[in-house]
């Protein structure tokens, strides 16, 4: 059977790419000049349809992934990071754990978030809770705190995603500790993500959890942060904390 290859991705995108759509779409993600996504590339292929292609690809290998994240296409980027999900997975179940394959797919996978390919909210959002955060469940987790620490929306954004998967684990340790951090990045991408952690956290943990941190931190979190993290309280609760 001959090698998949990336192109041949890319060939199966463009072949059910939509205009139209790449008009929505590119508005959707703010490419325009100045906004988060500025300059983006979109051909007009909606989630599902991406998810599809990658599917087909599931034994793309490796360096062929990291051409698709090389990719000015938004849409060959998401297939491939669907790809790479797909990848890590297979090599953590446990009949085919492999913990050294498990470190290649993690290091393809950072190497293309520090220079520049992970590079959207959707982007982050489909593959750091999968890759990342599985990852380092039984590792030190000072790998978030580096990231945090950079400032990228883009970083920051994939520390806080990745900590989702240490929440549906039961802790909130590391997902309160970056979230105390970065309190004072009041960009929307990051306000974002971290009230949805918190919330996060009180829905899947405990409620107390959530309602202790902002006993601490509501006075000093951003208006989008707060929203988000208090959207599943009771009425009289969260509109106490919106006062602040």
């Amino acid at each position: 059977m001959a090698r998949p290859s990336a192109v041949e991705v890319q060939e199966a995108l463009r072949a059910i790419a939509d205009p139209a759509d790449a008009i929505h779409l590119r508005r959707f993600f703010k490419t325009g000049p100045g906004e988060y996504g500025e300059g983006d590339v979109f051909i007009g292929v909606r989630v599902p349809a991406t998810r599809g292609v990658a599917k087909r690809f599931a034994a793309l290998p490796l360096d062929e992934i990291d051409r698709l994240l090389d990719s000015t296409v938004h849409e060959d980027r998401f297939a491939g990071l669907v790809i790479l999900n797909a990848r890590f997975a297979a090599v953590s179940k446990p009949r085919t754990f492999d913990d050294a394959a498990r470190a290649t797919v993690v290091e393809l996978y950072l190497a293309a978030v520090r220079r520049g390919r992970v590079n959207n909210w959707d982007l982050v959002d489909v593959s750091a809770e999968n890759i990342v955060g599985p990852w380092l469940l039984d590792k030190p987790r000072e790998l978030l705190f580096q990231l945090a620490q950079v400032d990228s929306v883009w970083e920051r954004r994939v520390a806080l995603l990745s900590s989702f998967a240490f929440i549906k684990a039961g802790d909130a340790s590391t997902t309160f500790a970056l979230c105390a951090g970065l309190l004072d990045d009041r960009r929307d991408l990051i306000q974002k993500a971290l009230g949805w952690m918190l919330r996060e956290v009180g829905k899947r943990i405990d409620r107390s959890l959530l309602i202790s941190f902002l006993d601490q931190h509501a006075a000093v979190m951003g208006r989008t942060a707060l929203s988000y993290a208090t959207e599943h309280l009771e009425p009289a609760v969260r509109a106490r904390y919106r006062a602040h």
